[in-house]
């Protein structure tokens, strides 16, 4: 159980308490239950794991000691002696509240108005003690279903108590792959993660959303996560799944990163593997790579949950040889996000008759033995540019997290040691290998 001193702390830090009172109309008679103590008894009623009901709300704040009922009003001094808290002046308190945050009526998008998830967004924020607020900017991002107070609507109508609510889909983790269907909402939520090889830190929620489920949550939810940066929380790593990967990127991708984010995200087995070129390079899980490079190791899928060990070290013994082939980056994302990539075998990665230098390297580096009859710009220029339509959706961060006990990419730095700075040449037996790979 949470104490009520630490609930308080988290409204007075948040400042949301004076803010919603300056919204409420004023009457001639001062209210009893103020919107600081409507907050601690939401806080009280589902730190006690009870629903979210007004009745239990007063429930919470009646059951406090005499010293925790006097202080936030619970019992006050009319002029017949003492008045405890009635449950009709709690639900008289709340409506106020629902009024002035809500919608002026039910538009049937089941979206949170501006001012609410604003609220919402500050008593997060505050709940995130002062030391950890930038111990890391890294977030993993999910959501999950909420079901309705109400029930259901009848078949083809919207008809219930709860006209924003709607019918969904969710996981009902069984052995079936079937999913439920559920009428209410979907609630997303992004909690703090260590950074990469970091210091741990609490699992704090710092952004929440609810949305209807007629919404695609991940579209609901991206305005939350980019309006953080102009709160002067900086975005990191945002880990997630398939789900949230597989969206347009107009949706999502785009507009994380333009806020600075750096998705680190699993593919959809709809967005893995090849799909179409660029200048000749293969696009395939978020990269573009050689054009001669082995169609089994573009097709290798995620390395499954029951994996012996032969078959995790043959899986990174692949992804290894693979990452031989995938073009290297030479420059940041421009203002635009345009980028330059350089092919493999200038980097010094492999060995291509197309590019003599590389034939000098080592034997033990892949060998292109049937180069392109009609070289295409990635084999015939140095560098290629690659616009931010080309790798928009699955483009995924370069400090994606190494599986435990995996072995490092072949060329790449130890985790432990510093990365060597752009152009230094990789450890080679000839002096006209190329800049260093950047894999």
């Amino acid at each position: 159980m949470i104490p009520l001193a630490v609930s308080g702390e988290v409204i007075d830090i948040s400042g949301v308490a004076p803010r919603i009172e300056a919204m409420l109309p004023t009457g001639v008679r001062r209210r009893q239950l103020s919107v600081r103590t409507l907050l601690a008894g939401m806080c009280l009623a589902q730190a006690g794991h009870r629903p979210a009901h007004l009745t239990r709300i007063h429930q919470a704040l009646t059951t406090l000691g005499e010293d925790g009922k006097r202080r936030p009003g619970v019992i006050a001094d009319w002029r017949h002696g003492p008045h405890r808290l009635t449950c009709r002046q709690t639900g008289y308190t709340f409506g106020l509240v629902a009024d002035a945050l809500g919608k002026d009526e039910p538009d049937g998008h089941g979206l949170p108005s501006g001012p609410l998830q604003g609220i919402c967004d500050d008593l997060l924020e505050a709940s995130v003690p002062e030391e950890f607020k930038h111990a890391s900017a890294s977030l993993a991002v999910d959501w999950t279903d909420l079901e309705s107070f109400s029930r259901p609507p009848p078949h083809g109508t919207s008809d219930c108590a709860d006209p924003e609510a709607s019918w969904g889909h969710r996981k009902n983790n069984l052995l079936r792959s079937e999913n439920e269907l559920s009428c209410g909402y979907y609630l997303s939520a992004g909690v703090m993660m260590p950074e990469e090889n970091g210091p741990a830190i609490p699992e704090l929620a710092r952004r929440a959303a609810v949305s209807s489920c007629r919404h695609d949550p991940v579209r609901a939810f991206a305005p939350a996560l980019t309006a953080m940066p102009g709160q002067g929380i900086p975005l990191g790593d945002i880990l997630d799944d398939s789900g949230c990967a597989h969206r347009d990127a107009g949706a999502r991708a785009l507009p994380l990163r333009a806020a600075g984010a750096r998705l680190v995200q699993d593919l959809h087995p709809h967005d893995r593997g090849p799909k179409g070129t660029h200048d000749g390079a293969i696009i395939s899980n978020g990269n573009l790579y050689c054009p001669q490079a082995p169609r089994p190791l573009l097709e290798l899928g995620p390395l499954a949950r029951t994996a012996t060990k032969e078959q995790a070290a043959d899986h990174d013994r692949k992804t290894g040889e693979l990452a031989r082939y995938k073009l290297g980056r030479l420059t940041a994302d421009d203002p635009d996000g345009y980028h330059r990539v350089q092919c493999p075998a200038a980097m010094g990665k492999i060995r291509c008759p197309l590019r003599p230098a590389s034939m000098r390297l080592d034997r033990d580096r892949p060998e292109i033995l049937q180069p392109p009859e009609h070289p295409q710009a990635c084999c015939a220029q140095q560098a290629i540019t690659v616009p931010p339509g080309v790798l928009a959706k699955t483009a995924r961060s370069t400090t994606t997290r190494r599986r435990p006990g995996a072995a490092p990419t072949p060329g790449a730095p130890a985790p432990s040691a510093a990365s060597p700075p752009p152009g230094t040449p990789p450890p080679t037996t000839s002096a006209a290998a190329g800049a260093a790979s950047r894999a």
